[in-house]
Order: C-alpha cells, then structure tokens, then sequence
C-alpha cells in the first residue's frame, strides 16, 4: 500500500510524520533515515489495530503551501 505522509522538521532539528489517511497515526526522529523507518513501523502497527483505509478515504497528494497571514 502507498500513504501520503505529512513530514516537517522543527527548529531543534526532529522531524515529524503524520499520516492524513490514518488518524492518529505519526512518530517523530532526529534523523530523516530514522523518521523512514519509525514511519514504516507506526503504518504497519496502525493496520495491525486498524482497518486500512476504504480507496475512496484514500487522499490524493496536491501539494504544500506556506501561507502567512497577518495579526488579528
């Protein structure tokens, strides 16, 4: 199966996963490599638990947008 992850990296350096597709289901690394490879665990483990996805839950990726708004 492919998921589309969601992978950001914050100012000390740890990157984040997340799987829109899956609730709940995301993990966290010091490294990129490491990231791949929890992510890989956390998506097995969440279908162990859960039911995949129907196809049609299923996303497609479009893109990403940094957006800024100003201050209320």
């Amino acid at each position: 199966m492919k998921f589309n992850c969601l992978i950001e990296k914050d100012e000390d350096g740890y990157y984040y996963a997340s799987v829109p597709s899956l609730p709940g289901c995301f993990t966290q690394a010091k490294s990129y490599d490491d990231l791949i490879k929890r992510l890989d665990e956390a998506i097995t483990l969440y279908l162990e638990a859960n039911e995949p996805p129907e196809p049609d839950e299923q996303r497609e990726f479009v893109g990403v947008q940094a957006i800024e708004i100003e201050s209320c």
